[in-house]
């Protein structure tokens, strides 16, 4: 049937049994959201076209994992050209930053943003130094942009991918003007009326036309001389490579480091189930507003063995522990490091009691106000994993910030 076209995709899956990375074309099929695989190295079909239980439209972009009968399938790149151009066009890839005067509101800017139906394709707090704005942007004689440069490297910022239809331009929309005080005379309800103090600290930066959202190349000096008169939007326009903050295995470019601390910490994971119905920006205000500081968040993509090793304290204590480590690998997940100002009670046990029970149901009736009693659903899919004991807070904060950081 003439309406029965597809899209193709490079994709691949780690077997751990062969201990092999296996290499596919997937095929997926928007008629009847179907799915194929063919192995590229045997040039046979792996899996004929089937179905697929939790698998949509939306989920098919470059970086993507998707589960497709318990196999963790990570999307690498287009395999044909009416893929990267009907996509490319539908779903537009740009990069947002987060500044770093807005890094308490995280949570309540994160909602906003998917409450506008831009979906998080990744997401990364980072701490940039001078060294490295300097490396990226050859900046000479211009004293009256050191108020820039020394604000981009005061704390955090918070490096998004962001994937929607007229992505750009409905990015630059909610974005606002550049100035936020004119912002909040022209344009009232944008971030950086909202958020922005004034034409420097205005809180968000964005892509801001296709060629820049979409370029992949390695890092490199640039060689571009900003004089007094190019606008702040200048001053961050390469920063919008997403291969700089999120580079693929085959990038040159080195990752910008996190800003995991290790000390005085507990580890809070967000699970794909909630990571995928949206609920990172609403997760994470009610964890800022609960007095707690992020100090670190990154989203990860665990195999299974990655996902049993972490979860190998569970091993035969708990019943779930298998269905647990389906759904650690079942996507895309956000780690935090999280912490609190104050010297009350430890941090681990007070986090810990702060997500409420395992299970949601009892969560519902004895915690209602716990974060798996509001986003939890089942007692796998529970929303949220925290560490259990004060001793392993620094240790499940340092498996993802320093060791999978680090692969």
């Amino acid at each position: 049937m003439t309406t029965d076209y597809r899209y193709a995709f490079e994709a691949e899956w780690y077997d751990k049994i062969a201990c092999l990375l296996k290499k596919f074309y997937l095929y997926y099929y928007p008629s009847d959201n179907t799915v194929e695989l063919f192995d590229l190295k045997t040039r046979k079909t792996f899996l004929k076209r089937t179905t697929s239980e939790g698998i949509q439209a939306k989920d098919f972009y470059i970086g993507a994992v998707v589960t497709i009968f318990s196999r963790s399938i990570k999307i690498t790149a287009y395999a044909d050209l009416y893929t990267e151009t009907k996509l490319e066009r539908q779903l537009q890839r740009i990069l947002a930053l987060l500044k770093p005067d807005v890094i308490d509101k995280i949570g309540e800017i994160l909602r906003i943003i998917t409450d506008h139906d831009f979906q998080i394709g990744n997401i990364k707090m980072v701490q940039l130094t001078l060294d490295q704005v300097m490396e990226c942007y050859p900046i000479k004689d211009i004293t009256d942009k050191t108020s820039l440069i020394n604000y981009l490297t005061s704390g955090p910022v918070v490096a998004l991918e962001l994937l929607g239809e007229n992505g750009i331009t409905r990015w630059q929309e909610l974005a606002g003007p550049e100035d936020s005080e004119r912002a909040r005379s022209t344009a009232a309800s944008t971030l950086r009326a909202r958020y922005g103090r004034d034409e420097i600290r205005n809180a968000v930066h964005g892509s801001e036309n296709p060629e820049v959202a979409t370029r992949v190349c390695e890092r490199r000096v640039l060689r571009m001389i900003i004089n007094i008169n190019v606008s702040i939007s200048c001053v961050l326009e390469y920063f919008q490579e997403l291969q700089y903050f999120f580079p693929d295995l085959k990038s040159k470019s080195k990752k910008v480091k996190n800003t995991a601390v290790l000390q005085n910490c507990t580890c809070c994971i967000i699970k794909p189930h909630a990571v995928q119905a949206k609920l990172v920006g609403a997760i994470v205000k009610d964890i800022q507003k609960a007095g707690y500081i992020i100090t670190a968040l990154q989203q990860f993509c665990v195999n299974s063995i990655m996902a049993a090793e972490f979860l190998e304290i569970y091993k035969g204590v708990l019943p779930e522990y298998n269905a647990m480590v389906a759904e650690l690998q079942s996507g895309p997940c956000v780690v935090m490091e999280v912490s609190r100002k104050d010297e009350g009670p430890n941090v681990v046990t007070d986090f810990r009691n702060f997500c409420g029970p395992m299970d949601p149901d009892i969560a519902r009736q004895i915690r209602p106000d716990t974060l798996r009693a509001k986003y939890g659903k089942t007692k796998v899919q529970n929303a949220i994993h925290c560490s259990d004991l004060p001793e392993d807070g620094v240790l499940e904060v340092e498996y993802f910030f320093r060791i999978l950081d680090g692969i």
